[in-house]
């Protein structure tokens, strides 16, 4: 199949609840492929991995979107998105993220465990007490990781569930191609989200506390270090970056435990292994599937010559499953060995938050395992018709009863657990 024709594939509702297919469509034609004029699509987790890396490719920032998305500034949610870190390039990018990062030091992530798994407790305790099938989405997949994620920023836990809404009208706004109608959504969730911050702001201002949204207050207010734009479109994009993708894997990967039963039994009762498991279930299914970079100078990747102001799609999920990298990319494997996945990205831009995601995940499902040993899909799971944020809408499963401690056959012949 042509590069176009497959690209216009993996756009259609069909390739974006299953991209996998045509995935490799695109690879048989190389690890890097012309799909236009100055449009490129990239597979390769090599190419894939240096183009993220590489200076020469930046996002599509504030100069090059006058250039080619005419009439952008009148969209709320494209204007959030570009105010933020996610959408700028250094020196504004260096900037804002050094100052979001103090959030997200290994100490504060490592102090958030036993927050993790309270919380992930009382999911579960209320998972058991209803009645019939529950919608995992809805029951534990979206309200742990925007608790988190709340807390973190100072959001009132009774505003927590307005988020999940919210989020994902604004996420629109990410994917490849996006409808009018869809644009329209998209700027629908951007406005509420926008006006609920700025009341948060000029709370924090009056009463600071400690939190993210305060100190990011203090850096506004301290100086030109963060605009007021920028102020409220990083809270924006923190909040809901902070736990889109997580709730994706949180539904993707417990979809593919369930499939595998005996390693689903192994974690259940060996979370020691939960590091090596979530790198593998980022790898297998990606909750972030693509990314997208312009060039500023001339690069070649893959055989391919790209010249300056190529416009790149790097296709994380299919970057993931390149077998030169990782042999049946399609199995999934927890005793596989050095998986390093691309699902939080590389270089200046990789997920400011990936280890807090990584700690949730790696709470979950081991405590998910063990408390609900009888857990499983109960109904049709649906997808959503989304290709960059990969994830379910809903995941119906049957609870059971909680059991004792389950016994589980041996690991797998001469695996010690998988790499961490």
């Amino acid at each position: 199949m042509d590069p176009a024709d497959a690209l216009a594939l993996l756009m259609s509702p069909e390739g974006r609840v299953d991209p996998y297919p045509t995935y490799e469509l695109l690879r048989a034609h190389g690890p890097v492929v012309q799909a236009g004029p100055v449009f490129f699509v990239v597979t390769g987790y090599a190419e894939a991995d240096a183009i993220l890396r590489d200076a020469r490719f930046g996002v599509l920032d504030d100069a090059l979107r006058d250039q080619f998305m005419p009439g952008w500034r009148e969209s709320p949610a494209i204007l959030s998105i570009s105010r933020s870190m996610l959408r700028t390039n250094p020196p504004d990018h260096s900037r804002m993220r050094r100052l979001a990062a103090g959030a997200f030091t290994p100490r504060r992530i490592a102090a958030m465990h036993d927050v993790v798994r309270a919380q992930a407790d009382e999911l579960v305790d209320a998972m058991l007490a209803a009645e019939g099938p529950v919608d995992f989405m809805a029951g534990f997949a979206y309200p742990l990781p925007v608790g988190v994620i709340c807390a973190l920023l100072g959001v009132p836990a009774a505003d927590r569930p307005l988020f999940r809404r919210w989020a994902t009208d604004l996420t629109g706004v990410l994917e490849p191609e996006i409808t009018e109608e869809d644009l329209a959504v998209a700027d629908r969730g951007a406005s509420e989200l926008r006006a609920y911050f700025t009341e948060l702001v000029s709370a924090r201002r009056r009463a600071p506390a400690d939190d993210l949204t305060s100190a990011l207050v203090q850096a506004h207010d301290g100086g030109d270090r963060l605009s007021g734009d920028e102020l409220l479109a990083n809270l924006i994009v923190l909040l809901v970056a902070g736990f889109e993708t997580t709730t994706n894997l949180l539904g993707n990967g417990l979809v593919a435990l369930l499939e595998h039963p005996r390693a689903a039994a192994t974690l259940a009762e060996h979370p020691e292994f939960a590091p090596g498991y979530v790198d593998e279930l980022l790898r297998y299914d990606s909750p972030v599937q693509l990314t997208s970079r312009m060039s500023t100078a001339p690069a070649r990747y893959g055989d391919v010559d790209l010249p300056p102001e190529s416009w790149v799609i790097v296709m994380l999920g299919a970057a993931n499953r390149d077998p030169r990298r990782y042999p049946e990319p399609a199995r999934f494997d927890p005793w596989r060995p050095q998986v390093h996945p691309l699902s939080f990205g590389a270089g200046p831009h990789y997920c400011l938050g990936a280890a807090l995601a990584r700690l949730e995940a790696q709470v979950a499902f081991p405590l998910l395992l063990r408390r609900l040993p009888g857990l499983a899909v109960a109904g049709r799971p649906e997808r959503r018709v989304r290709l960059t944020l990969r994830g379910h809408a809903t995941l119906p499963v049957r609870v059971g009863r909680e059991a004792s401690p389950v016994t589980v056959p041996g690991t797998p012949p001469g695996a010690a657990g998988p790499t961490p």
